[in-house]
């Protein structure tokens, strides 16, 4: 069986988790957790399906430089990777530029009827745009 890729949109109180399909031709949204259980989350999809790549949304400044919130999602990194560090062969650690995509995933979940309670309940943006994250590495992987 072919081991998943994994998107993440890190945030500090809710981080958005989407998971590839086998073949790794589609991101499907899973869920919002808090940073603490999306690593557990990340960890039993490793365990249970094995993770070859997790993809970081990695949140550049409209002039595409880092900034305070990349550095938190670097430190992030680090927590995840250390969770994973056992796990053989070793999983890859992705960066995606994720401009836009919080915007993309509320005009998303707009198009699909989602009324204004719907999209924040949960963390709603926050897995959609990890699927969106996600989706675009797809794309762009398999496009090679």
């Amino acid at each position: 069986m072919e081991r998943r890729i994994v998107g993440v949109d890190f945030g500090t109180r809710r981080t958005g988790i989407a998971v590839s399909d086998p073949l790794r031709l589609f991101a499907r949204p899973v869920r919002t957790y808090t940073p603490a259980e999306a690593i557990d989350i990340i960890r039993g999809i490793a365990d249970r399906d094995g993770l070859e790549t997790i993809v970081f949304g990695w949140p550049l400044d409209a002039d595409g430089n880092e900034n305070e919130a990349t550095e938190r999602v670097a430190r992030y990194i680090e927590r995840v990777a250390r969770s994973l560090e056992l796990i053989n062969p070793p999983v890859i650690v992705e960066r995606w530029d994720e401009r836009g995509s919080s915007r993309e995933a509320l005009d998303a979940l707009i198009r699909a009827g989602a009324k204004r309670k719907q999209r924040g309940r949960a963390g709603a943006t926050d897995r959609v745009a990890a699927a969106i994250i996600l989706q675009q590495y797809l794309d762009e992987r398999n496009a090679d």
